[in-house]
């Protein structure tokens, strides 16, 4: 007899012995791949040459996080860089920073962020606060 399962993250039903539907399996390993990709790529330029400093790392991720703000403040206009607003372009600054960093300090970023979406469905709405 087959077992009914829900998916950690989306919470849809479906027949198999895992934990997670086909999509939301297709997207953690999609998210692994991007996050090689990344990190083969800031390694290539050097980055990784010496031993990174954590407390560093977490740095230059809020560093992109205050680029956004400021990109925001000043109009969101077109990226100099990509054919993106200057906003999408520091979202994905901070996204290449943690895959960069996950995947560098051998972290299951994709998985991690899987079992916190379970967690997150079974919250109350916005987790009980106010905003």
């Amino acid at each position: 007899m087959e077992k009914n399962n829900e998916c950690l993250c989306c919470g849809v039903k479906f027949k198999d012995g895992v934990d997670l539907c086909q999509e939301c399996m297709t997207i953690e390993w999609s998210m692994h791949k991007l996050a090689g990709y990344v990190h083969a790529n800031a390694d290539d330029k050097g980055f990784w040459d010496e031993e990174r400093n954590v407390g560093e790392l977490i740095a230059l991720i809020h560093s992109e996080l205050s680029e956004m703000l400021e990109a925001y403040r000043h109009g969101n206009k077109r990226s100099e860089h990509i054919n993106a607003s200057a906003v999408e372009e520091e979202m994905a600054d901070v996204l290449i920073r943690l895959f960069d960093m996950a995947v560098g300090m051998v972290q299951n970023l994709p998985r991690a962020t899987m079992l916190k979406m379970a967690f997150n469905r079974t919250r109350p709405r916005k987790h009980g606060k106010e905003f």
